[in-house]
């Protein structure tokens, strides 16, 4: 007897194993984007503390230069100190700005990446469902298949046996004839 559901499993097979690849593949994107995500939000503190320093340096440069100024040129020390007083005033300003810049780009993105989890959490459960369901029902359309074909197997071997029956029969009686015409 020839297996004729064997083309018809295989199928199945591998469309199934397509699927679950590509859940897989979902799944492991999911996972590279809140890792890239994560990476993000570590290297804020990194990039707000260098350019927090960035700022630094740049006012001390500018207190060695008011202080080279100082040093070489007699009399202006009361108007460097006001000078002095306000560069600092606006540098802390700056510096205050800039904290509170990074602390609510920070708070935004850690609040935007929760969305993002949950989100996709969401998506990924409800998506798994679907596959499960979408499976179950493949599993059942296979079974359906494969009986489908049994079937058929079943009955071309029947028709097959009945056509050789009546080939059997036809020679029989053309043997018959034969004879009968050689009698």
């Amino acid at each position: 007897m020839v297996d004729y559901t064997t083309p018809v499993t295989t199928t199945f097979e591998l469309q199934r194993q397509t699927i679950e690849q590509s859940q897989q593949a979902l799944h492991r994107t999911v996972e590279l984007q809140q890792r890239v995500n994560n990476a993000v939000v570590d290297s804020m503190d990194s990039s707000e503390s260098a350019q927090r320093r960035l700022v630094e340096l740049q006012q001390n440069a500018l207190h060695n230069t008011l202080d080279a100024v100082e040093a070489n040129v007699p009399g202006v020390g009361e108007q460097l100190t006001e000078l002095r007083d306000t560069v600092d005033e606006q540098y802390e300003t700056l510096l205050e700005n800039h904290a509170e810049a990074f602390d609510t780009l920070s708070e935004e993105l850690d609040e935007g990446i929760a969305t993002y989890d949950d989100v996709s959490g969401d998506y990924l459960e409800a998506l798994e469902e679907q596959i499960d369901l979408l499976l179950e029902t493949h599993e059942e359309l296979e079974t359906q298949s494969v009986e489908a074909v049994e079937e058929l197997a079943a009955q071309v071997e029947e028709l097959q046996a009945q056509v050789e029956e009546m080939q059997s029969q036809m020679q029989d009686v053309s043997e018959q004839a034969v004879e009968a015409v050689e009698a």
